[in-house]
């Protein structure tokens, strides 16, 4: 664990890999992190976090060949380097958009995280023409307004997160096909994805503070 900002986390985690008949050249354990890496890397695991990179392979139990299938199938135990931030954790991140929704922050390898309204500076405003949130800022000589411009660095808070299994559903699940456009063009939800706050001293944008 100290090897890793607190953002970074192990999660010990099992998993049945199958092996192509054409990795059989490789060592086991190269075949395996070779599988591990293209079904995990850059995925969201339910409940658990993004996954960014495995770390160690823990356990290897003994490994089977399914009749009428070539492939080997073996049970792991390994670790992997999950991103999931604690709530309460202070984050530094760059404004990639604003809306009415709020702020919309990116880590850069990570895109899902919003500050809603209420959970910015008070008083701020949305600003149409420009597009961007506003914190009037008040002080000894006046009101100031503080733009939170695109591509700015931003200091906030972490005070929840989402998850949304977006597992696809089977054809046992879909008895009757959508038929409604408006369901069907509906965004797509992101299956993890984070809730900011910069509404304390000292969050916001860097340059405030300076």
């Amino acid at each position: 664990m100290s090897k890793f900002r607190v953002m970074f986390v192990l999660a010990e985690m099992t998993d049945t890999v199958r092996i192509e008949p054409w990795l059989f050249h490789l060592k086991l354990n190269d075949a395996i992190k070779f599988e591990l890496h293209k079904k995990l890397a850059n995925k969201v695991v339910h409940n658990v976090g993004l996954c960014i990179a495995l770390h160690d392979i823990t356990k290897l139990d003994d490994s089977h060949v399914i009749p009428g299938d070539g492939a080997s199938h073996t049970k792991v135990h390994f670790r992997y380097v999950v991103f999931r931030p604690f709530i309460e954790e202070i984050l530094v991140g760059r404004i990639r958009s604003c809306s009415r929704e709020g702020v919309h922050v990116s880590l850069g390898f990570f895109d899902d995280i919003l500050i809603p309204p209420d959970s910015l500076q008070q008083v701020s405003r949305f600003d149409e023409t420009e597009q961007v949130w506003v914190w009037q800022y008040e002080s000894e000589d006046g009101t100031h307004d503080l733009f939170m411009d695109i591509n700015e660095e931003i200091r906030f808070k972490v005070v929840d997160e989402v998850f949304v299994d977006t597992t696809p559903v089977g054809p046992e699940d879909l008895a009757e096909p959508v038929q409604d456009p408006l369901l069907e063009n509906q965004p797509k939800k992101s299956p993890y994805s984070l809730v900011g706050s910069i509404s304390e001293p000292g969050l916001g944008l860097l340059t405030w503070w300076t």
